[in-house]
């Protein structure tokens, strides 16, 4: 009788525990932070301000359908600078944050859902192009075209490149197409993005010489069972091939 008795406890306790982490994921609505950062966020009418439906890209599309998947609520925003959405993801729970590159220092700092994509360095050429690099040294030789001020410029310059600038980076597409540049410092998918904006397609990767991925960074405060929930669906989402179906669309 006793026996049977601790039996019906035990899982009475389940069933409630069960219900208290269904009530919870139920309960959970968290808020969305990102910025313009194409072809992964954008805002519909190029602005540095806009929310939920006005908000479009790779990585925007993706986490829509995760979270639809989990069956989790939240609201988008996308915001400048930065700086301030990083600050409020870090601080405030509930919050979270996209695209984050993962890296090592970043790793205690939140909880993570993803990879959603790549965040690669790349030399692009043109399609007829028979250059082929295994080394960033060996583009030395070459006319390398790269965007004034950002860090893929700034960081050819420091290992003794002389890149091309242009103000605008989808510049270097016509550039290159063009003849004037032999090859193009970019991001990819960023890069290719660009350049389907500008009417060129076709262009190969010489070189990829970095890599990180990018992810959803949550509040540390955000639940477990949500973040898991939501690494499933997105898990799920890949496996279906809906992930590449996604960046098609853009690329």
């Amino acid at each position: 009788m006793l026996k049977r008795l601790l039996l019906a406890v035990a899982s009475t306790s389940l069933l409630l525990t069960g219900a208290a982490h269904a009530q919870e994921s139920a309960d959970t609505s968290l808020v969305l932070l990102t910025e313009n950062f194409p072809p992964y966020n954008m805002a519909k009418n190029g602005k540095n301000f806009a929310q939920d439906e006005n908000i479009e890209g790779i990585a925007v599309d993706i986490v829509r359908e995760t979270f639809k998947r989990a069956e989790i609520r939240y609201s988008l925003t996308l915001r400048f600078p930065w700086e301030r959405i990083y600050k409020l993801a870090l601080e405030q729970p509930g919050y979270g944050v996209f695209v984050l590159a993962r890296l090592p220092e970043r790793e205690p700092l939140f909880k993570w859902v993803g990879p959603i994509g790549p965040d690669d360095w790349v030399m692009l050429a043109r399609a007829d192009s028979k250059l082929a690099l295994t080394t960033l040294a060996q583009a030395r030789k070459y006319k390398v075209g790269a965007y004034k001020g950002d860090a893929i410029a700034l960081s050819l310059a420091r290992q003794g490149l002389e890149p091309v600038l242009v103000l605008r980076d989808q510049d270097n597409a016509r550039k290159l197409v063009g003849g004037q540049i032999d090859l193009w410092a970019t991001g990819d998918p960023a890069g290719r993005f660009l350049a389907r904006q500008e009417g060129v397609t076709g262009l190969k990767t010489v070189l990829r010489f970095n890599s990180a991925e990018l992810y959803l960074a949550l509040n540390r405060e955000v639940p477990d069972e949500v973040v898991a929930r939501l690494q499933a669906a997105l898990d799920q989402l890949r496996k279906e091939g809906k992930i590449d179906e996604i960046m098609a669309r853009y690329l």
